[in-house]
This record gives structure tokens, C-alpha cells and sequence, in this order.
């Protein structure tokens, strides 16, 4: 028997990129374990990530490709084995035809982080598609609004040092669960309490990380930047802004100050539905405390106004002059501090890539049901599971269902979205594959090398595409290059090597040095290296060039209220990552069936207990769910945990069948939590969820 441990790199959506050490006995994971020497994340695995074998070596598994030969959305038992030629073959005459219908653009790509390793995700799909000329995918599901928002303020999304927060007196968790979504992060938190800091989350829930702070604020939804603004002016009338900082750092400070004088406290504590003296009390701690450190979470950025609360609140950070302390400021992301750039590689210089139209990946349900012109005829789907995670899930499932769409996905086990495909192509999972991860939570960049045997004739997404490619008998030199080629190229101006990496699994991809104030002398990346307060360019986009506060859409619309007085939101659970774990055992397990979370003011009027069979609707759907009735909400506010798969779920609908397609003011991010519902009794016996057919084994005939 050979046993080998091998260090590589967690794929999975979350801003912590652990590394890990896996034991391989005969080519077979055994064993996972974190890294110990790791800087940031120490040797700890999140509760999701150490069952991460069972999704690799689960039964589940998808060994061979699947060629359709039944009805859409009925799941596998539509489906036959096919050999990797038939299948390619099949995949390259469909995207020919949707070529010569209606051009390349009837063509439409649609990935993003299922796995968010840059050379399995990021490089040779999109690369194959830009030379053909196909649609381009603008990846706005998660992060756009704040990528927006940071490069309109700072230009770029770029923060403080996340392992300096240790030095810091006053942390503000805003939006940011880090106990479910950044969980190495809260050790440094720990360590600044211990030194003396004090920890203030602010959570329209009572989440796991806001009952462990000292203080805990719950705004509305949607009313985080009318939150900062009142901030903001008691800070100033405290005599604390620091105005030669701002003088030399930032641009529209005059202008941002007289806007200032619009919103007293008591007009912010109305809006965000907190009573002054709180908000008063953390406005004379924030004035009166340095260096204070602001950690923004992804939450705040899933609402209309949602460009204008993440300026608001990091504009906060610049009044203050935090960003002059090691510690201190504001700190959403850290991707903008790692120069990995993926254009260059998608675009090769030498290779063409014919201009296209882009369409925006949270309006799939749009794009799919009449708004793309051409209309999009192929669909190829990797790295992802629309049909679980992006919103107007009704809408989207009509237009997955089209006769005319010809759908591929690559995928690791079978999701709602293979329930609409044409064909299916089994990838690998991290251990089978080369990839590079780098983070957008802290500065190290790591190397991930196979180090298991895939199973089946799963192949890597790379490979795929190679095979595609050739299928369609493009034969360019670039659709050829090797995995290692690839991640070359990413890191062809990195100042970090392959070779260095190969060697030593992670390295640290960024000047910024722990303990330093990266900010303190300004220095942003904008054009004048000042900080903008005022930015007359988002005039173009019909956004308010000055910082300030935009409402959210049905959260803050009385009219609707009276048809669906709940506002609900979806936040991450702890036990599911997207939807990557939603069908396996464990997970499941500890995350139990749906449930709609009511505060028990809203369940009493709707004479609903505890464990009650519930329908949530609103004019764009309906799911079902069983009640939870708790504090950790406030009232007027319902919340589900999102990334629950609708084959899976009673009533073959998730939350995703009541949120909208509606873009954030900035980036064309969805609105997740600017969706308002009703909750009403039903039978139990809906929650009875049937049985879903898994894959059956190879000698079975087709898979069912």
C-alpha cells in the first residue's frame, strides 16, 4: 500500500482559501486535514470543508457522460451513458447550430465559483468561448455591487491588512457572519478582544458571530448606508473627523459634510429601526476610539441601494482617518491587493476574440425567457447551479426547460441544473486537478497538484474544453495550452512563481506587510491616489455621485407591505457552501429541512408554531418550509438560509422562487434580500419530500 500526504488548496467560495494536507492511500483520499503552518488559517477547517471527502469519494459521483433521451427537468432517468466522443460530438454540433441560426452570441457561458481556483474556473472555458465570439458572462451574483463600489471609492477592493485587525481597538463586524462565511478571520478578532478591543456586529440577525460580540446592532435591511450617514455626522459633530487626512487624502469631503447635515441621528435611527441612544452610544465610540477596524461582509451588497451602503460604510473608515493606524479602516474584500489578472489570459493577445455583448448572470431568468436578442440558444454551464442559486427561480426553470435551448453542464454529482441539460460531462473535483487559488480574505496565493485518481472518466474542466475546442475544429495554438501553461500565464506578473509555489504550496502575493497601515500616507488606486468621497464618473450609471443612501426597492415600498408585510432575507447557513453541499448526507443533516424563521410577534399573528408546515409567496412564486420560531430575528423581518436544492426541497422550490430580477444600483448585482413575502399555513403532508433518484451504477443501463 502507498500513502502519501500532499498540500493543496480548498476551491470552495469563501474568503479564507485554506490550506490543507490530504492523505492519499493506493491514489484515494483518505484523510483531510488543515494546514498547521498556514499564516492565516492555522491548521483549522471549517465544519463544511472537513466532511470535504465525502462529496469526493460520495457514490454520487458523475463517471461518465450523459446524453439526454427523455423529457427536461425530470432528472437523470432521462438519461443514458455515453462515451466522451459521442458526448463532445453532441456538444460541438449543438453550439455549431446555435452558430449558424443566430451567430455566436446565441451562445452563452454561464460559470462562477463552484469552484474558484483560477485555472479550473476561470481561464480555458471563458478563453474558448471569448474566440468564438460567444456571449460574455458578466459574474455579477456575488460581489458586484462591491467591486463597484470599492473601485468608485478607493479605486480598487482593497482594505486593511485582515491579520492586522489584532491591533486594533474597536472592531465593527457590518454584515459580516464570520463564525458561517470567514471563519479564520474570528481568531484575530479574539486576539484584539483579548488585547482590549471591543466587537460591535451589525446584523439585521442575531447570527451565531453577533451573539458572541459585546454589542449587537439589527438595522433593516437595506439601511446600512443611512446607518453609516447618521454615523458619520456624529462623528463630525463630535469634533472627531480627521480633517487634515481627509484634506490630503480624500477628495469631496466639503461636499460629503454638508450632506451630513441632512441626517441627525434621530432621522438615521428612524430609517434603520434602532433607537437613537444605541446609535448615539456607538457613534461616540466610534469618534472616540483608534484605531477602529471595519470588517464588511457580502450581506449589505443584496439590496437595490447596495453600491451606495458599502461606499457609506467604508467612507466611514476615511472620516475617521482610521486608515492611517495598523488595524485600522475599512476592509470588504482583499482581491485587489493580488495581482493575478485573468483577462490577459482569457484575451491572449495572440489569439482573437471577436467584441461580444455581455449579459448579466443574475438576470439568467431574464436572459432565458425573452430579454437576450439573439435569443440564447446554448447554454453551457460549469462551476455552477443556476437553477438552485440564481434568483426568479420559477421564471428560470421555464426557460431552462425550452425545446429550443441546448444545454451542457459540466458537473461532479448530478444538481437541479443537469435536470435540464442536454448533455452532462463529469469533471473532478480538487485532489483530481492542477489549479491556483488565490483569496479574497486574506494575501496568500496557493498551488493546488492532482493528487488522486478521478474517478471514472471524469476529466478536469479544462480538458473539456480542450475537447470541445478541437471538436469544433478550432485550432488555435492557445485552446491547447496545458494546466501548468495556464498557470503560468496567471502568474506571469505575480510576484510570486510557479516554480516557488510547486515547491512551497502558498506564498504570500502581496507587498502589504502584516501590522503596517497600507493607507496611512493615502496612496488608493485611483488615479491621484486620494480616496473619493465624491466620484462625478457614477453620474454615467445614474448613481449619486456624492456618497449617500439609496432605499432598498420592495423593502421600503408601503404599498407592497400591505400585500406582503414580511421582509425576507436569505444569508448563508453553516453547513452549506452555495449549493455545493446540498445533497450530501452529513450536510443535510446538520442543516435540516428548510425552515422560514419568524419572530414570535409574526408567528402569533399568524397563529403559527414552532415546526408548522408554511407556504412563503409573493407575486413571483411560492416554497414551502417549516416554521422556526426565534428572537435571533426582529419583527416584520422572515429569514431562510439560502442554497437548498429544489429537487431536494418540498414543493420542488427554494427561496430562490420569490427573490426578483432586479440589479443593485452599481454593478448589476442581484437583490437577494430586497424581497418582501407572505407566510401562510399548509398541510404538513407538503413537506413530505419524494425521494429523489440518484445515479444508478454503470452496469444498470441509464442513469435514474
Amino acid at each position: 500500500m502507498s500513502r502519501a500526504i500532499h498540500s493543496g488548496a480548498c476551491p470552495l467560495d469563501c474568503p479564507d482559501t485554506c490550506t490543507w494536507q490530504l492523505t492519499v492511500e493506493d491514489g484515494r483520499a483518505v484523510a483531510l486535514r488543515g494546514d498547521p503552518d498556514h499564516p492565516f488559517t492555522r491548521g483549522v477547517l471549517c465544519g463544511k470543508v472537513n466532511r470535504y471527502l465525502d462529496a469526493v469519494n460520495g457514490p454520487d459521483r458523475l463517471t461518465r457522460p450523459l446524453v439526454r433521451v427523455g423529457p427536461k427537468g425530470v432528472g437523470p432517468v432521462s438519461y443514458r451513458p455515453a462515451s466522451w466522443d459521442e458526448a463532445i460530438g453532441r456538444v460541438a454540433a449543438g453550439l455549431r447550430a446555435s452558430i449558424d441560426q443566430d451567430g455566436p452570441e446565441a451562445i452563452l457561458p454561464y460559470y462562477f465559483a463552484g469552484t474558484m481556483g483560477l485555472v479550473q474556473g476561470w481561464t480555458m472555458g471563458p478563453r474558448l468561448f471569448a474566440h468564438l465570439g460567444a456571449s460574455r458572462l458578466d459574474t455579477t451574483i456575488c460581489t458586484a455591487a462591491a467591486r463597484a463600489a470599492l473601485g468608485s471609492l478607493f479605486g480598487g477592493s482593497v482594505g486593511f491588512e485582515p491579520e492586522s485587525i489584532v491591533d486594533a481597538k474597536l472592531i465593527v463586524l457590518w454584515g459580516a457572519n464570520l463564525l458561517s462565511t470567514n471563519l479564520h478571520q474570528w481568531p484575530f478578532v479574539l486576539e484584539a478582544r483579548r488585547r482590549g478591543a471591543y466587537v460591535v456586529s451589525i446584523d439585521p440577525l442575531r447570527t451565531d458571530t453577533a451573539a458572541r460580540s459585546d454589542e449587537h446592532l439589527a438595522p433593516l435591511p437595506g439601511t446600512d448606508a443611512a446607518l453609516a450617514l447618521g454615523l458619520m455626522r456624529l462623528v463630525r459633530d463630535a469634533g472627531a473627523a480627521d480633517r487634515d487626512w481627509l484634506d490630503a487624502h480624500t477628495v469631496g469631503w466639503p461636499e460629503l459634510s454638508a450632506r451630513l447635515d441632512e441626517w441627525p441621528v434621530e432621522r438615521a435611527a428612524a430609517e434603520c429601526g434602532l433607537d437613537v441612544a444605541v446609535l448615539r452610544r456607538l457613534g461616540e465610540r466610534i469618534a472616540t476610539t483608534r484605531p477602529t477596524a471595519i470588517r464588511v461582509g457580502l450581506g449589505p451588497q443584496r439590496h437595490h441601494g447596495a453600491g451606495q451602503a458599502i461606499r457609506a460604510i467604508c467612507a466611514l473608515s476615511l472620516v475617521t482617518g482610521d486608515f492611517r493606524y495598523p488595524g485600522g479602516g475599512a476592509l470588504c474584500t482583499t482581491s485587489g491587493h493580488h495581482p493575478v489578472p485573468v483577462d490577459p489570459v482569457v484575451r491572449p493577445r495572440d489569439m482573437p476574440a471577436p467584441p461580444a455583448r455581455s449579459i448579466n448572470m443574475s438576470r439568467l431568468a431574464a436572459a432565458l425567457t425573452g430579454e437576450a436578442d439573439p435569443p440564447v440558444t446554448s447554454l453551457v454551464v460549469f462551476n455552477s447551479n443556476p437553477a438552485a442559486t440564481a434568483p426568479d427561480q420559477s421564471r428560470l426553470r421555464a426557460g431552462l426547460g425550452r425545446a429550443d435551448l441546448f444545454t451542457v453542464v459540466l458537473e461532479q454529482r448530478w444538481t437541479d441544473t443537469c435536470d435540464f441539460a442536454d448533455v452532462v460531462l463529469p469533471a473532478t473535483m480538487q485532489p483530481e486537478h492542477l489549479d491556483l487559488q488565490t483569496s479574497y480574505g486574506h494575501h496568500y496565493t496557493t498551488l493546488n497538484l492532482p493528487a488522486t485518481r478521478a474517478p471514472g472518466e471524469a476529466l478536469p474542466n479544462t480538458e473539456i474544453f480542450r475537447r470541445i475546442a478541437a471538436a469544433l475544429g478550432l485550432d488555435h495554438p492557445r485552446l491547447r495550452d496545458a494546466d501548468e501553461d495556464l498557470a503560468r500565464q496567471l502568474l506571469r506578473d505575480a510576484p510570486v512563481s510557479f516554480e516557488e509555489l510547486r515547491e512551497r504550496t502558498y506564498a504570500r502575493a502581496t507587498g502589504v506587510v502584516v501590522g503596517s497601515a497600507p493607507y496611512a500616507d493615502g496612496g488608493f488606486p485611483t488615479r491621484d491616489g486620494r480616496a473619493r468621497l465624491l466620484d462625478p464618473g457614477l453620474a454615467r450609471h445614474g448613481v449619486d455621485p456624492l456618497v449617500g443612501h439609496t432605499p432598498p426597492v420592495e423593502a421600503a415600498d408601503p404599498e407592497l407591505a400591505r400585500r406582503f408585510p414580511l421582509v425576507l432575507i436569505s444569508p448563508a447557513g453553516r453547513f452549506f457552501m452555495n449549493s455545493t453541499f446540498a445533497s450530501l448526507p452529513w450536510h443535510t443533516g446538520r442543516m435540516g429541512p428548510p425552515r422560514v424563521h419568524l419572530h414570535p410577534d409574526d408567528a402569533a399573528a399568524r397563529g403559527l408554531a414552532d415546526g408548522d408546515a408554511v407556504r412563503v409567496r409573493n407575486d413571483r412564486g411560492a416554497f414551502l418550509a417549516a416554521v422556526a420560531v426565534d428572537d435571533a430575528t426582529r419583527p416584520g423581518l422572515a429569514f431562510t438560509y439560502k442554497a437548498y436544492w429544489a429537487r431536494l426541497s418540498p414543493g420542488r422550490a427554494t427561496v430562490n422562487a420569490v427573490t426578483a430580477v432586479r440589479d443593485t444600483d452599481l454593478g448589476g448585482g442581484p437583490t437577494f434580500h430586497d424581497t418582501r413575502v407572505e407566510v401562510e399555513p399548509v398541510p404538513a403532508e407538503l413537506l413530505t419530500v419524494a425521494t429523489a433518484p440518484g445515479p444508478v451504477r454503470e452496469t444498470a443501463g441509464p442513469r435514474g
